[in-house]
């Protein structure tokens, strides 16, 4: 029976990390938070930045604009935010509602202060190998996977299953980063279950619930479950409703050494990186040296 990987635990490991750095820092970092419209996920997700961001001794502002907002008002709030030299990192909430464009309003984000590792310049910079911010949940995928495999993965085998720019793409290039031999399979790849068995590291994220099988999966391997994925749950009642990953987990966990759960892996680790992000652009901003240990 494979070990479940904690990411509540590791998560709370990397936060300890951002909290001692920050009290090193000479300023305090600041985390401008912009949500627009009443979406509950996304005032719930929200809520949990910013009390965390407090806890990790940084100064967190939260900016809420009504759904019937327009892509001016965005763009006019996240240009105000760029130019604000006391904000350190801008976080823009997705999804935005419809009608807004996303991609144009991410691309207003200065890349110094894109804490999320989302626009053309922080995916370019990813690419080239350069120093920069790196997209928040594919890091937390790469710590995930030296928590139980320790900090060197060179020579490891990883295959991705998915090809979003918010995941697979940076998940594969981080892992690529690390020395690993990485394939990115999709929707078109044949034989994914014979792909997939050839990985030491398999991150499934492509929004399918349970897709990613028992025998899928290289006996000893690291299932690392990006997928969240919500699903009827008769047996909690009528009309209720359970989270699920892209891994039948009970299945996998029989043959994989390691693998997260869902909730409770992946998902915590999204927000102690973008945390841990903030200290990075403050540092690269203000000219401070990154405390060791980030």
């Amino acid at each position: 029976m494979g070990e479940r990987i904690d990411g509540k635990q590791v998560a709370a490991e990397v936060r300890a990390k951002v909290g001692a750095a920050v009290a090193k820092l000479p300023g305090q970092p600041t985390l401008a938070v912009v949500l627009v419209g009443e979406d509950a996920a996304s005032q719930v997700y929200v809520r949990n930045k910013v009390r965390q961001t407090e806890e990790a001794g940084m100064r967190s502002l939260h900016h809420h604009l009504p759904a019937e907002a327009s892509q001016d008002d965005v763009e006019t709030l996240i240009s105000s935010l760029n130019d604000d030299d006391e904000v350190d990192g801008i976080l823009l909430q997705l999804p935005l509602p419809k009608g807004l464009d996303e991609q144009r309003a991410i691309e207003c984000i200065a890349p110094a202060k894109d804490v999320d590792g989302l626009t053309e310049a922080s995916a370019g910079r990813l690419v080239l190998g350069k120093d920069g911010l790196r997209p928040c949940t594919p890091t937390g995928c790469v710590i995930l996977a030296k928590s139980v495999l320790g900090d060197d993965l060179s020579g490891k085998n990883v295959v991705v299953v998915g090809r979003s720019i918010l995941v697979g793409k940076p998940a594969a290039l981080l892992f690529l980063a690390e020395n690993c031999t990485v394939t990115v399979a999709h929707s078109r790849t044949r034989d994914l279950a014979a792909l997939c068995r050839t990985a030491d590291i398999l991150v499934p994220a492509v929004g399918r619930p349970k897709m990613i099988k028992g025998d899928w999966v290289k006996p000893g391997a690291v299932v690392i479950d990006v997928g969240i994925n919500r699903i009827d749950a008769p047996e909690k009642g009528e009309g209720k409703t359970r989270l699920v990953g892209d891994a039948d987990f009970a299945a996998c966990a029989e043959v994989a050494g390691h693998i997260t759960p869902v909730p409770g892996g992946v998902g915590p680790m999204t927000i102690a990186c973008l945390l841990r992000n903030t200290v990075i652009a403050a540092c690269y901003r203000r000219g401070w040296d990154l405390p060791d240990g980030l």
